[in-house]
């Protein structure tokens, strides 16, 4: 990897680098619950972990959708983890006040697909310093990326990481074309494929965002043989009791076979 994320571990295995956690901080025995599980077995891997979560959910598609259990706590909650596992921790923003305040807790900032476009957004993530991860959007371009890569760095700070989460197909499903990995490693930056949310089903009349997470293998499969640098896939023990996106997210007992298999696919393709 050739930017700098504090206290990320296994940097010299040649593995991929993977991010995963919950959807949403739901409480704090959960994060550490799951954050325990993978940083396990990443470490027996040798696979570079960083803890996410998302300390408030923003973007829902119903009002009475479930949004966080408050700012300071879930952003506590991310520090603690942080602290007891030694690993780095990342949240999304979406506010430019909301970047300095997730850099006081997190190690990198994530910026959602439906705001990878928004300037000022991107300068104020830039400004704290922190590595900054930006979801590719839905109706964006791999090639068109570059711009929003070139908005973090025109502040001097040159942590930026770009991540394939799928693009728009119809109104209600989404679809990856795995070509765009390598365009956005062509502009210098780290690409993560984000094998769970590739897979959404958005736009559902329940005004519940559906999934297909059957596939979540395929794609994490697909990534790394086209070369990607880092997953992305959320995970919870019971994803059908998740407050957030449970529809497409990894299963936690499932995630030690997967990564085992992917790592396999690593070693066959370097």
């Amino acid at each position: 990897m050739n930017i700098n994320i504090p206290r990320i571990q296994n940097t010299d295995s040649g593995n991929f680098f993977l991010i995963a956690g919950p959807c949403a901080i739901e409480g704090e025995q959960m994060a550490f619950d799951i954050a325990g599980q993978v940083n396990d077995i990443c470490r027996r891997l040798g696979i570079p972990y960083i803890f996410k979560g998302s300390y408030r959910k923003a973007n829902r598609s119903k009002r009475d959708s479930f949004t966080g259990i408050g700012d300071e706590k879930a952003l506590g909650i991310l520090r603690a983890v942080g602290a007891q596992f030694g690993i780095p921790v990342t949240t999304d923003i979406h506010t430019d006040p909301e970047a300095a305040m997730a850099a006081e807790y997190v190690d990198v900032l994530q910026i959602p697909a439906f705001l990878c476009r928004q300037t000022s957004l991107l300068v104020a993530a830039a400004q704290t310093g922190k590595v900054v991860n930006i979801k590719k959007g839905q109706f964006v371009s791999p090639e068109a990326m570059r711009f929003a890569m070139e908005k973090v760095q025109e502040e001097g700070n040159p942590n930026v990481i770009l991540t394939e989460r799928g693009t728009t197909f119809g109104y209600q499903d989404l679809i990856v074309d795995f070509r765009g990995l390598p365009v956005m490693q062509s502009f210098g930056a780290p690409v993560v494929l984000d094998c769970t949310h590739s897979l959404q089903q958005p736009n559902q009349s329940s005004g519940v965002t559906g999934g297909r997470p059957a596939l979540i293998e395929t794609i994490a499969r697909a990534g790394i043989a086209v070369g990607a640098d880092g997953l992305f896939i959320e995970t919870h023990p019971k994803p059908s009791e998740a407050k957030s996106d449970g529809a497409n997210m990894l299963p936690l007992d499932r995630l030690e076979g997967l990564l085992e298999r992917l790592v396999r696919i690593r070693e066959a393709i370097r």
